[in-house]
């Protein structure tokens, strides 16, 4: 069945086209919105109805199609999350006069905490990176490419970055003696995040290697010969896992979000705020960064215990 078969499919462009210039939706953020509701437009044409026309009953089906066809709870909700939006954009368009998703629960998904690398295995991908990078027998290419990896990972763990953000950072993110990074996250908002020394020092050692190569002129600061100009996230989670393997992490414990969740709970283990934290990863909503309330608990139960008088027994009193 082809996009034409979706009946009122067209409605789809426009609501894609609101969501770019209204709300400023990243290009990635609105391929996953096509792909999401073209599907629903689909099954929705399979029973003999629009877009514009779809009941609750229909919409509920096509959650039960979802989970038939095994997906996750949490994908799940992200195509009822694009549907819902959908709907609000026909109702203030006047296309409907009522949202069908208005009486529809999201589909329930299982409580999980993140994976997160400890401060040890961090240390011991950050030193190998940086190991690889002082090698002297290695040649051009390859000595550049070791040090853009160190330089990755170093910058990844120093600001906690969606890889998204990483990748396609400017040339001009991480020049001269600044120690922060300018940062534009989802919908374009822009926020201030501070480097560390080493991360400050591994980024400086790249892009004078980088100009070396003849690179300097670059808009990125990670360039690439791919299509968007600049390293993509699947080929920096490629050579992440080749890193981990070499130091010994399993491939399935590492990827650019683990280690962003690492830079988030090691924070937060140390004292850091949590909505210092929340403004750090470019979070909009608080509720969001809560996923890391464990860790807090985690601290508050150790700071009684070794603190309260009456924690370890009366033998103190």
């Amino acid at each position: 069945m082809s996009r034409a078969t979706i009946a009122g499919g067209y409605h789809i462009e426009a609501f894609l086209e609101m969501m770019s210039a209204e709300r400023g939706a990243a290009a990635n953020t609105l391929d996953a919105y096509r792909r999401d509701l073209e599907d629903f437009g689909l099954f929705l044409a399979g029973r003999g109805l629009g877009l514009v026309e779809a009941t609750p009953e229909a919409i509920r089906a096509y959650l039960t199609d979802l989970d038939d066809r095994g997906f996750a709870a949490a994908s799940a909700g992200r195509r009822l999350s694009a549907i819902r939006q959908l709907y609000r954009f026909f109702v203030s368009e006047q296309l409907r006069e009522d949202d069908p998703t208005g009486i529809i629960d999201g589909p329930r998904k299982p409580a999980r905490l993140p994976r997160v690398l400890g401060v040890a295995d961090v240390e011991r991908l950050i030193e190998t990176a940086a190991a690889e990078a002082r090698r002297a027998d290695l040649g051009k290419v390859e000595q550049l490419r070791a040090l853009r990896m160190h330089a990755l990972i170093e910058l990844l763990y120093a600001t906690g970055l969606r890889v998204s953000e990483l990748v396609a950072l400017p040339s001009t993110a991480a020049r001269g003696t600044q120690m922060m990074l300018m940062v534009r996250g989802k919908g374009g908002h822009e926020r201030v995040v501070p480097l560390t020394e080493k991360a400050h020092a591994a980024a400086g050692a790249y892009i004078a290697a980088r100009a070396e190569a003849g690179l300097a002129d670059s808009p990125w600061l990670f360039p690439s010969i791919g299509e968007s100009g600049h390293l993509t996230r699947q080929a920096f989670a490629r050579d992440l896992k080749a890193l981990g393997a070499a130091a010994g992490i399993p491939a399935a414990k590492l990827s650019p979000h683990v280690l962003r969740h690492a830079f988030a709970s090691h924070l937060l283990q140390n004292g850091a705020d949590l909505r210092v934290v929340q403004q750090l990863l470019g979070h909009a909503d608080i509720s969001t960064t809560q996923i890391y309330t464990h860790v807090l608990s985690e601290r508050l139960r150790t700071v009684v215990t070794e603190h309260h008088p009456l924690a370890k027994g009366r033998a103190g009193i």
